[in-house]
């Protein structure tokens, strides 16, 4: 079985709001703020509706019977359309189970959005049995199904009300969390060129979300407790052996489970 735990980090698209707005004469610094300032007039906060985003990196935790690894996808230089390929041609290869913290509510309609903007072709991922039998009980799409767990939606009962952060639920496993990093961030950091940082800060958030997508299969009875410290184990020999100062600064703050 694969599983890809995935995360996206996005900016606002001031190619898209420069035509909503008329501000063919403004700098993408000064788009991208005004996209802000009128999403924060119409609803009180400067997150962007989700057609507005654009992605700049998108990471992957891939655990699979050759082992585990953590990367982000293309290099620091790949177009959007170019790491949007790679994660559907990743899913039209592997077939994997998916896991994400929000990500039926953020990552996979933006996703849905950009993909529709560079015309990209996802079969596998879209496929609802029409094609492959299995897929009506279990796709991608719907979402009690369990080839995509939002583990924050499946956690929060499908509640609105009853949702926590990745954050703050990191802090509840005692896992290393956010280390500095955070999605309001993004935007200032990529004007100053902070590509590398982040798509680091994205990777650190798909191991979070990889160990409490583990926790939870322990809750679920489907790790053993000496499977979960296993794989737990496993991801921390990966890390050791990682050149990356994330990765060394995430093991570091990562402390033991207790067996």
């Amino acid at each position: 079985m694969n599983v890809f735990s995935f995360d996206i980090e996005t900016i606002p698209d001031v190619e898209l709001g420069r035509k909503i707005y008329g501000l063919d004469d403004l700098t993408d610094k000064q788009v991208g703020y005004v996209m802000q300032t009128r999403r924060r007039e119409e609803t009180g906060s400067e997150f962007l509706s989700l057609e507005q985003q654009r992605i700049v990196a998108i990471s992957v935790a891939l655990r699979s019977r050759d082992g585990f690894k953590v990367w982000s996808l293309g290099d620091s230089s790949a177009s959007e359309a170019e790491i949007i390929q790679r994660f559907f041609d990743g899913i039209e290869k592997y077939t994997p189970d998916l896991v994400s913290w929000n990500g039926s509510g953020f990552d996979l309609p933006v996703l849905h959005y950009r993909a529709l903007r560079h015309g990209i072709a996802a079969p596998r991922y879209w496929e609802i049995g029409d094609e492959d039998s299995s897929f009506k009980w279990n796709n991608y799409l719907n979402r009690f199904h369990w080839r995509h767990m939002d583990v924050m939606d499946v956690l929060s009962g499908y509640q609105g009300r009853c949702r926590a952060s990745l954050q703050n639920v990191a802090m509840l496993l005692n896992l290393p969390g956010k280390l500095g990093m955070s999605g309001d961030k993004v935007w200032d950091c990529w004007l100053e060129g902070g590509i590398e940082q982040i798509r680091n800060y994205c990777e650190t958030d798909v191991l979070n979300t990889f160990l409490i997508y583990l926790r939870f299969q322990l809750m679920r009875g489907h790790l053993t407790r000496e499977h979960y410290l296993q794989e737990n184990q496993r991801i921390r020999e990966y890390l050791g052996e990682q050149p990356q100062p994330h990765f060394k600064e995430f093991l570091a703050a990562w402390p033991e489970v207790a067996a």
